[in-house]
């Protein structure tokens, strides 16, 4: 094992935790590349479950350096909670990274992807609702704030006021729906700021001097290639790039540098939200398997 991707080649869902922790114990470092908190993976070491939502699998390694990379769109309320938790079952964090490029998600996200959802009425998506999408569509409109924004002070409040008054009259004009209160915005995401600033480093150069050095670097991906954006069966996708090539756009290393890649199916596809399923199973097989 050197560079390897794992990636889910159907709808997400395929298992991948499973593997991905059998793999994250041969390598040195493991990162996320894309997504957020709409994943999830449930790792099980010896008689203790744990399920992870934006932490790597290898987080339960205390050896393993763990990176959240630049794909990625981070919720710090999910974040926190989730290290928090791990804390207090005695999970060590002290090689956790989290890209500076990283981008973050904030409570107007989480309500105009409801609010998006509610105007679409049956032509809806299916989303989690948990602001993924929406963030996504700040950083392709280059109005996002990343996690390098989050811990400056000054940037972030200038930053944090431009995109508060936009949401709140996107929510007031189109949507009808509540607005949010920037001086509690700040002081909250202030308080997650001094959390997280110690874990904030550039992810990249941390990957090139490992990969240079020969460390063995697992690439851990969420959901599944048909939810890809480009590749997936779109509109009904996620939004971001799930598939290897995410991997490179998601952490800035080149394509040279993936060894291997490693597609996780299981013996029978399945789908959760909207979309099309064409091999789905709407007879007594189908109910069997749904039990």
């Amino acid at each position: 094992m050197a560079t390897v991707a794992l990636v889910g080649v159907q709808w997400g869902d395929e298992g991948k935790g499973k593997v991905t922790d059998f793999l994250a114990a041969q390598a040195d470092i493991i990162v996320r590349y894309q997504g957020g908190n709409n994943a999830g993976h449930t790792v099980v070491v010896g008689e203790e479950e744990f399920r992870l939502h934006l932490l790597p699998s290898g987080i339960l390694y205390p050896e393993k350096t763990c990176i959240l990379g630049n794909g990625m769109v981070v919720d710090p309320a999910v974040l926190i909670e989730e290290i928090r938790g791990l804390m207090r079952r005695g999970v060590k964090m002290a090689r956790l990274l989290i890209s500076e490029r990283a981008h973050v998600i904030f409570p107007y996200h989480r309500l105009l992807d409801q609010a998006q959802e509610a105007w679409k009425g049956n032509r809806r998506i299916g989303t989690t609702g948990r602001g993924i999408g929406p963030a996504y569509m700040d950083k392709m409109a280059r109005t996002g704030l990343r996690v390098v924004d989050l811990i400056d002070p000054e940037t972030f409040r200038r930053r944090l006021e431009e995109n508060v008054t936009f949401k709140n009259a996107l929510f007031e004009r189109v949507y009808g729906t509540e607005t949010v209160s920037l001086p509690e915005l700040y002081e909250i995401y202030e308080g997650y700021a001094a959390f997280l600033r110690k874990y904030v480093v550039d992810t990249g150069v941390v990957l090139y001097d490992a990969i240079k050095k020969g460390q063995k670097v697992l690439f851990e991906g969420a959901q599944g290639t048909l939810l890809d954006v480009d590749h997936g069966t779109y509109p009904y996708v996620t939004s971001s790039n799930p598939t290897a090539g995410g991997v490179c756009t998601g952490t800035g290393i080149g394509p040279r540098a993936i060894d291997c890649i490693v597609g996780v199916a299981k013996a029978y596809t399945t789908r959760v939200g909207e979309g099309p399923f064409p091999t789905e199973l709407r007879d007594r097989i189908g109910a069997e398997i749904r039990r």
